[in-house]
């Protein structure tokens, strides 16, 4: 693994720097909900229970009653690794919609700040599903519709030697490997947050659904 060298960066995302490179990603996804969407919200707000079981086997560590330190795991390319960790806040329910945002890292992660910054801005959209068009389910109650939206953006500071490579190379590689991470981790937290809903009432688990990019 290449190690990177220390220097006095505040914000790589508004630095003019060539070793710094931003790459983005967005993904969507959806959720059937086979409850109501006032027993979605019900569960949805006690984010302290099912946020940390859903995330796993990322690491969740509370920092107050809206807010998580998340580690999302090594990635790397180029032979260059990185174990990020970023701050996330579980905004309260506004008309039907939840988001979650970045925001400024604990102390616990401040030494690697220097090295990537993230721009996390999600958000699940609940849609009753006769609104959706979708038709009613199973058990003769009205269903809910969760629409999982996720806009993504890293700025890594990269080592001199990666730089020399083509830009093309560099930059599409990084693109590449961030779709990869972000449909890993968001088809996972979806599945997991799907199964988690239906569990808790004691209900079936509806199927999987393809998600869209």
């Amino acid at each position: 693994m290449l190690l990177l060298s220390r220097t006095d960066t505040a914000n790589l995302r508004h630095e003019n720097d060539p070793q710094v490179r931003c790459y983005r990603s967005q993904f969507s996804d959806q959720m059937e909900m086979m409850l109501a969407s006032d027993r979605v919200e019900e569960y949805l707000d006690r984010h302290q229970g099912w946020f940390e079981r859903c995330a796993a086997p990322m690491r969740v560590h509370p920092i107050d009653a809206q807010s998580y330190d998340l580690t999302l795991g090594k990635f790397g390319n180029f032979g260059f690794e990185v174990e990020p960790t970023i701050a996330l806040r579980l905004l309260p329910q506004h008309k039907g919609i939840y988001r979650i945002e970045t925001i400024p890292s604990t102390p616990k992660a401040q030494d690697l700040r220097e090295h990537y910054d993230v721009d996390f801005q999600a958000s699940m959209h609940l849609i009753p599903m006769q609104e959706s068009g979708d038709e009613p389910n199973p058990n003769g109650q009205v269903g809910t519709s969760v629409q999982w939206d996720l806009d993504l953006s890293v700025w890594i500071r990269l080592p001199k030697v990666i730089t020399m490579l083509p830009d093309n190379l560099v930059q599409s590689s990084g693109d590449h490997l961030l779709k990869q991470i972000v449909r890993q981790i968001s088809r996972r937290l979806t599945w997991k947050v799907q199964e988690d809903f239906h569990a808790s009432y004691d209900l079936n688990c509806p199927p999987r659904r393809r998600a869209a990019f």
